[in-house]
C-alpha cells in the first residue's frame, strides 16, 4: 500500500465531506489501494475491502482502536481498546471469490458478494432473491439448469454458510462484556465509518495547524504540508512560545 500525502488526504476528506456514507467509504478504499481501477473496487468482496481499510487505517493511526459502547443491559457507557492487528489477522478470506455448494442433488456456484452487490439487492423489494440473482453463477439440478428462484429454502441457507466461511471479514462483530453487569453486548465494528471519524478529526487538525503556520509565517498550504508532522508541531511551540 502506498502511503498517501497529507495533501492527498485532505483532498479525500474533502471529496467525502458532501458524501453519503457509501461514498465516503469507497473514498476510503480508493486511497487504501490506489493500484487497483476505481471501478473495481465496488465488486470486490465485502471482506477483501474490509481488509484493506483496517490496513490503511493502521498505516495511518496504528494498531490501537478506542471505541465506546453503550451495554445492551443496564445502558454503562464501555470504554475499551482494539488492536487493528489482530482485527485484520481475522479477516482472511479464501482466494477463490466462487464458491461451490452441493446439496440434494443441486450443484451450485455463487460469487462471494461485493458491495455494490450488497447495496443494489437493499434496494430491492427482496433483497434476499435479488443478492441471490444478482451472485449466481450457475445453478445445476438433477443435471437441469436453475434460476435464482427456484433455489430451495435449505439451499439458499447452505450457500449463506458457505459465503460466511468463505469471507468472514463481511461481518466483523464483537461481543463486549459491560464491567459493570457482568452481561456480553454484540455489535458490528463497521470500519469504514470509524475510519472516517478519525479521518475528519485529523483534517481538521491539520487545517488548524496550517492557519497557525500559514498567519505566523505566511507560508502557503502546499508549503506548510509538506513539512513532517514532527517539524509542524516544533514551529506551533514555537509559535506559542513567541
Amino acid at each position: 500500500m502506498a502511503i498517501t500525502g497529507a495533501a492527498g488526504l485532505l483532498a479525500a476528506w474533502e471529496a467525502g465531506l458532501g458524501e453519503a456514507p457509501v461514498g465516503r467509504a469507497l473514498l476510503l478504499h480508493r486511497t487504501a489501494r490506489p493500484d487497483l481501477d476505481a471501478g473495481r473496487l465496488p465488486q470486490l468482496p465485502v471482506g477483501e475491502r474490509e481488509a484493506d481499510l483496517f490496513a490503511l487505517r493502521r498505516a495511518l493511526f496504528g494498531e490501537r482502536m478506542q471505541v465506546r459502547l453503550e451495554c445492551a443491559a443496564c445502558g454503562a457507557d464501555m470504554e475499551f481498546e482494539l488492536d487493528a492487528g489482530e482485527l485484520a489477522g481475522s479477516l482472511g478470506s479464501s482466494e477463490d471469490s466462487v464458491v461451490r455448494v452441493r446439496q440434494d442433488g443441486w450443484d451450485v456456484e455463487f460469487r462471494l458478494p461485493g458491495v455494490a452487490d450488497l447495496h443494489a439487492a437493499a434496494r430491492a423489494a427482496d433483497p434476499r432473491t435479488a443478492l441471490l440473482a444478482r451472485c449466481l453463477v450457475s445453478a445445476v439440478h438433477d443435471g437441469t439448469a436453475a434460476a435464482a428462484g427456484e433455489l430451495p429454502v435449505p439451499v439458499q441457507r447452505r450457500i449463506a454458510e458457505a459465503v460466511e466461511a468463505a469471507d468472514p471479514g463481511a461481518d466483523l462483530v464483537i461481543d463486549v462484556a459491560c464491567p459493570d453487569c457482568g452481561e456480553a453486548t454484540r455489535a458490528e465494528l463497521d470500519i469504514a465509518s470509524y475510519l472516517w471519524t478519525e479521518l475528519d478529526a485529523w483534517a481538521r487538525d491539520v487545517l488548524l495547524d496550517v492557519h497557525l503556520l500559514a498567519t505566523a509565517y505566511g507560508w502557503s498550504e502546499p508549503e506548510i504540508l509538506a513539512l513532517s508532522p514532527t517539524r509542524r508541531r516544533y514551529y506551533l511551540e514555537l509559535c506559542a512560545d513567541a
